[in-house]
């Protein structure tokens, strides 16, 4: 009763559609209502087992009656395949007094599956992972269901919670309607110590009844920013995951994460898989998903950063603003995200009542009963143990995991820190420059080739290198741009152009990566991944960067790492192809890269090295960023992605948004030789008063910051958490070029696609060896950022805005009528994605009294 008052009183944090009626979602978990149940069953002639012997499965089910039969009979299926008992549905009693027409609309019919646990079950925790592995089956084939039958309404099947401990009644409800809707929770039956109940209030999904919380272990306050690569590295891991808590019936489970989920739902998949799969506890989990920033602190307990440290490796941050209440009926706790922004306060009481919510005042309790109020902290847990009957605070809670096991001296005997390790020894440095291409000499003329052939022009060198070089910043430059996108452009474009970074929106806060630097960490792992699910406590060896752009000196470390460190062994594989194949060579030598890429893995090479060094007058870089994310898809298709680490060793990398690509695509590390090489071309012909190392220094630094601000403007803090997250829209991209290259990315409009990346791949390598004198010693001018003659078109020309300043000072018509023709007239120089439409008149205007 004191759960639905709380969340009558948080009413005004809900949405509510143009329909007052029509809400986002509101629900309520309780622990299991034994006596209600075993009311019930006396009433129809049943005797429950004893509880932690029974579960309950809370069924969305369709309202056609032909359709939920053969649901019925499909969950049904899969509960006799795992060997249990269905005892008998329950059809769960409803009011819809005050609901909304569009809610009755769209309402499922709301039964309960009470099922058995069979003798050879020995316990409760393995009945939990029986009952996961059901709804796991059932649930992953309802979409293959509906089609077999030909009929949509099947896809309506959802189980909101099947669990021994917990039952969630959620919906498509506003806050007062959960208690009036569901007469079990007015039922004087129903008894549970705890509460976990929300409203929603959508941003990234529609509303629907199945995406109400309460989940079946959390509910959420907030975004996780990176939940589409969370979700794609819980996929990569899948083949290289093994349980021995689930044994085989983990195959059974795949997609562990299912398609069109909320960020909610997929981390609350997560949470399940960790502590039911996993074995881990409810906080240890929660500490892994979403860790507090230990990177950046030089206050934390040793033991604890250890803790953090060690299961870095493990597990990327869930990142985002988020607070988050979770529960599994014998525990319920609650987090922050390592930013704190999101609200959550709580207080405790004289007769042992906790209660939290998003705001203070949210039941009304006389101050003298109060004994502790207080807020959660960024990065901080308030947990509530119900066996043991205590509050457990942040500190009790992470110190006695942190105690667990020794993860100070696992790290110190397996983790490698890359700056940590010697140079290579004399007699090695043969070898390696015998096993990789030639440093180039520092010759002027052979960069300016190389540079071409990678798309460098005036402006980059302008604009870019030699502010980072010299002032170790991120250039800043005006807002907005008027140019043509890459797919519209008459210049060979490079492929980074094509993707468009996302931002924070909604209510999601970007972050100032600046003022909040304690919780910014660049800190990158290079090489495999371990068993998620595994506790092979101390056996992983893993490979770490502070920051993930390499020097040469690094890269030469990392090619030569099995003399250094014998767990790790390094592949370099070429990413250029025969330039008398032309661009028909692009598509052949994609295939060749990743079948050399799989075969590598196999052989044992935990790091790959993705390397265009081989560029030269017969050999054409493939665009590193499809080199990469290919080889990254590739792989995680073959179930390999997390046996290997990729680094991407390229001529084309130089800005911020180009390093930002690459990693949001899969790369751990990132060396841009060529980019090293001009601005040590620069330092020597432009008499900079800086060395060479503290040129390359400073760049790093400047690209490190930059990385920083573009990650907060998505609300995310860390390198690990943007590796893989693919947080780019494709814009001017064919869709079945993004879906085999690019997999899960958004393209709204279709474009280019591996032909024409190609063609301009060929243009600029013609550019670069072929006998224009325009280019025999000189870059292109670029002219993006700046208007130029045989440059970049731009709306704004000398001549339109001359045009326009005649024609404001002149007060001359013909002057305003001569600019807009120039300014009408670029729909025909394809500028605009809007100039490629025109509009379609109607054959009788409609009167304007209608409009």
């Amino acid at each position: 009763t004191r759960g639905l008052q709380i969340l009558v009183n948080l009413d005004h944090r809900g949405a509510v559609g143009a329909d007052p009626l029509v809400g986002d979602g509101s629900g309520c978990l309780i622990q299991m209502p034994d006596a209600l149940l075993r009311d019930w069953a006396a009433r129809h002639g049943l005797t429950l087992p004893d509880p932690g012997r029974y579960a309950v499965a809370m069924c969305f089910l369709p309202w056609e009656e032909r359709a939920r039969a053969i649901a019925i009979e499909h969950v049904e299926a899969f509960i006799q395949a795992e060997g249990q008992t269905l005892m008998g549905w329950r059809d769960v009693p409803t009011d819809t007094t005050g609901l909304g027409a569009k809610v009755i609309e769209t309402m499922p019919w709301i039964s309960q599956a009470i099922v058995a646990c069979s003798p050879e079950i020995a316990d409760q925790d393995a009945f939990e992972r029986k009952i996961l592995t059901i709804r796991k089956q059932a649930l992953n084939s309802v979409a293959a269901l509906a089609e077999y039958h030909g009929m949509p309404e099947l896809r309506h099947l959802y189980m909101p919670s099947f669990s021994t401990r917990t039952l969630v009644y959620k919906g498509l409800l506003l806050a007062p309607q959960v208690g009036s809707f569901y007469e079990d929770l007015r039922n004087p039956l129903t008894v549970s110590a705890l509460a976990l109940v929300h409203q929603r209030f959508s941003t990234n999904t529609f509303p629907s009844w199945r995406l109400a919380h309460p989940y079946r272990f959390i509910c959420h306050n907030g975004e996780i920013n990176t939940v589409r690569g969370n979700v794609n590295w819980m996929a990569a891991r899948r083949q290289a995951m093994t349980s021995e808590l689930l044994g085989p019936d983990l195959a059974k489970m795949v997609p562990l994460i299912g398609p069109g989920q909320s960020d909610t739902a997929c981390i609350d998949n997560a949470l399940e898989l960790l502590v039911i799969g996993g074995g881990y506890s409810l906080a240890h989990s929660m500490m892994m998903l979403i860790p507090e920033a230990w990177a950046g602190n030089p206050l934390m307990d040793p033991q604890r950063r250890a803790f953090y440290e060690y299961h870095a490796a493990l597990m990327e941050p869930w990142d985002g603003p988020a607070a988050i209440a979770f529960t599994d009926g014998r525990q319920i706790g609650a987090t922050l995200d390592r930013n704190g922004l999101r609200p959550a306060r709580y207080i405790v009481t004289d007769d042992d009542h906790v209660i939290m919510a998003s705001e203070a005042g949210v039941l009304p309790v006389p101050e003298e009963k109060i004994t502790r109020k207080w807020r959660l902290q960024p990065g901080k847990m308030l947990l509530i143990d119900f066996e043991e009957g205590r509050i457990v605070d942040d500190d009790e809670i992470k110190r006695k995991l942190a105690a667990e096991h020794p993860y100070a001296a696992w790290l110190e005997a397996t983790q490698f820190n890359l700056s940590d390790l010697p140079d290579l020894a004399e007699e090695h440095r043969d070898e390696f420059a015998r096993a990789t291409v030639p440093t180039l000499p520092n010759d002027p003329t052979t960069h300016l080739e190389q540079q071409q052939a990678f798309g460098y022009t005036q402006e980059d060198i302008q604009f870019f290198l030699e502010p980072m070089a010299r002032d170790g910043d991120d250039p800043v430059g005006s807002m907005g741009t008027d140019t043509p996108i890459a797919a519209l452009s008459n210049h060979p474009k490079l492929l980074y152009n094509y993707f468009k970074q996302n931002f924070a929106q909604v209510t999601n806060p970007p972050i100032d990566p600046i003022r909040e630097q304690l919780v910014m960490s660049l800190v990158s792992m290079i090489g495999p991944r371990p068993n998620l699910l595994g506790h092979e406590a101390g056996t992983h060896y893993r490979l770490e960067v502070s920051q993930p752009i390499l020097t040469n000196g690094d890269l030469k470390k990392i090619h030569a790492i099995e003399k250094l460190v014998s767990a790790f062994r390094t592949d370099t594989l070429d990413t250029t192809w025969a330039a008398v194949e032309g661009a028909d060579g692009m598509a052949p030598a994609l295939e060749r890269l990743c079948y050399e890429a799989t075969l590598a893995v196999e052989a044992g090479h935990n790091i790959l090295i993705l390397s265009d060094r081989a560029t030269s007058a017969e050999r054409v870089p493939i665009p590193a960023l499809l080199a990469t994310s290919a080889v990254h898809h590739h792989l995680i298709r073959q179930g390999l992605r997390t046996l290997t680490g990729i680094v991407v060793e390229t001529g084309e990398a130089r800005e911020v948004h180009h390093f930002c690509a690459l990693a949001g695509y899969g790369a751990e590390a990132i060396n841009p030789y060529l980019a090293f090489a001009t601005l040590e071309q620069l330092r020597v012909q432009n008499d900079l008063p800086l060395s060479a190392e503290q040129v390359q220094k400073n760049y790093i630094k400047a690209v490190g910051k930059g990385i920083l601000k573009v990650i907060s403007k998505m609300g995310i803090s860390t390198y690990q958490s943007y590796c893989g997250a693919q947080i780019f829209d494709a814009v001017g991209l064919a869709s079945d070029f993004v879906e085999k290259y690019f997999t899960g990315t958004a393209t709204t409009i279709e474009g280019v696609g591996l032909r024409e990346i190609a063609q301009e791949a060929v243009a600029r390598h013609k550019n670069a060896y072929g006998d224009n004198p325009l280019y025999a010693d000189m870059l292109d001018l670029g002219g993006d950022y700046a208007f130029r003659l045989r440059g970049e078109d731009h709306a704004w020309t000398p001549q339109s805005v001359a045009k326009l300043q005649h024609a404001v000072r002149g007060n001359s018509p013909a002057d305003y009528r001569a600019f807009a023709a120039t300014i009408n007239e670029q729909s025909e120089r394809h500028l605009t994605i809007r100039g490629l439409m025109s509009f379609k008149f109607a054959s009788a205007p409609v009167p304007l009294d209608q409009v």
